[in-house]
């Protein structure tokens, strides 16, 4: 089940990663993964994926910022 908390760090991973001019494409390659796919399910909202902890740094360590970038700064 993708939270609302879930939903706000999707939305600022995607706003960072489109800032920095990455493609869909792009990030997945950078993470591992064979295929965008798995960043526009996420990203789609359709489907119930989201990022784990792991993922967060590592998608930080590729848009060049913290994981902290990605929280909210109150509760949703």
């Amino acid at each position: 089940m993708v939270t609302a908390v879930d939903k706000y760090v999707i939305e600022k991973v995607k706003e960072r990663r489109l800032k920095k001019g990455i493609s869909q494409s792009q990030l997945a390659f950078e993470l591992g993964y064979t295929s965008k796919s798995y960043i526009q399910k996420i990203e789609s909202g359709k489907y119930d994926k989201k990022y784990n902890v792991s993922q967060l740094n590592e998608i930080a360590k590729v848009l060049e910022c913290s994981p902290r970038d990605f929280l909210p700064k109150e509760p949703v």
